[in-house]
């Protein structure tokens, strides 16, 4: 055999299978090749956009918790402000209450102090009366109406 005919041979079969592997075997490589850089790509960009919505999103977040502090602290104020409002509008309506009812007892008591002075007007009227029968009933006589006088103080 000759080394330059094998030479040759082996040159031959060694450019068919580079021209079988370039028309039908690199094709297909490159494509896997560029499709897995483009998936790799497209992973990268996704996870970049994902870190910068992270930030925008723990950005907002940390607004919403701050206004959401703001609006609780204002609503504390204004619940704390209504509450002093309602205790001195209680107060308030306390006062008109007791100064109803002292004035209602002292219209009660006045009412009842004029009964007692009518009750007690009618009593000496009676007394009187009787008084006044008795001595008519006797004969008139000073030692005696004064002794009835004093009779009738003691009775009362």
């Amino acid at each position: 055999m000759n080394i330059n005919a094998t030479l040759f041979g082996e040159a031959v079969w060694f450019g068919v299978f580079i021209w079988i592997t370039m028309k039908y075997v690199w094709p297909p490589l490159q494509k896997a090749i560029a499709d897995r850089q483009a998936l790799i790509a497209d992973g990268l960009a996704a996870g970049e956009r994902g870190r910068h919505e992270l930030e925008l999103a723990s950005k907002r977040s940390a607004d919403s918790l701050r206004e959401a502090k703001v609006k609780s602290a204002e609503i504390v104020v204004a619940a704390e402000k209504r509450a002093l409002q309602v205790i001195e509008e209680a107060k308030l309506a306390a006062k008109v209450e007791a100064d109803k009812v002292v004035a209602s007892a002292q219209a009660e008591i006045a009412q009842q102090v004029e009964q007692a002075r009518a009750e007690l007007r009618g009593k000496v009227a009676d007394l009187a009366v009787a008084g006044a029968e008795r001595i008519l009933k006797r004969e008139v006589d000073a030692k005696g109406h004064a002794d009835m006088l004093a009779a009738l103080k003691q009775e009362l």
